[in-house]
């Protein structure tokens, strides 16, 4: 309350601003990093509706593992965090009554390998939970 530049206005940071600056220029250069990341997405959604999993529709690299119940949710995120993979578990409030889940969050900074120990963590997992069979 007592800075005058913050009390007043809210200006982005000019940190923020180069960056954005440098980010749409790397974005609109080249579509290596979108299509990566797209590769990324479809082979991981892929995998994961093989392993039995139920997933959102959709082609977004934000994959929705949906458990339904809160408590396997955030319990399962535990379990996956301690074979290394770390995940979220988001539940009511934050979504509806009945439709917690899993969010993963695909980028074009994985490689397949890291995928593959994603998939094969969640797959542990969800055995163990009896998420999947």
């Amino acid at each position: 309350q007592r800075s005058r530049p913050y009390l007043f206005s809210k200006p982005v940071a000019p940190a923020i601003v180069t960056t954005s600056i440098a980010v749409q220029e790397i974005l609109s250069s080249t579509t290596e990093l979108r299509d990566k990341r797209e590769e990324n997405t479809k082979y991981f959604r892929e995998k994961m509706i093989v392993s039995g999993f139920n997933i959102k529709s959709g082609v977004h690299p934000i994959v929705p593992i949906m458990l339904g119940d809160a408590t396997l949710a955030k319990d399962m995120a535990v379990d996956i965090l301690d074979e290394g993979i770390y995940v979220i578990g988001f539940f009511f409030p934050v979504v509806p009554k009945g439709e917690a889940r899993i969010r993963v969050q695909i980028s074009a900074g994985m490689e397949k390998e890291h995928l593959d120990s994603a998939i094969a963590a969640f797959t542990k997992v969800g055995l163990d939970l009896g998420v999947i069979s």
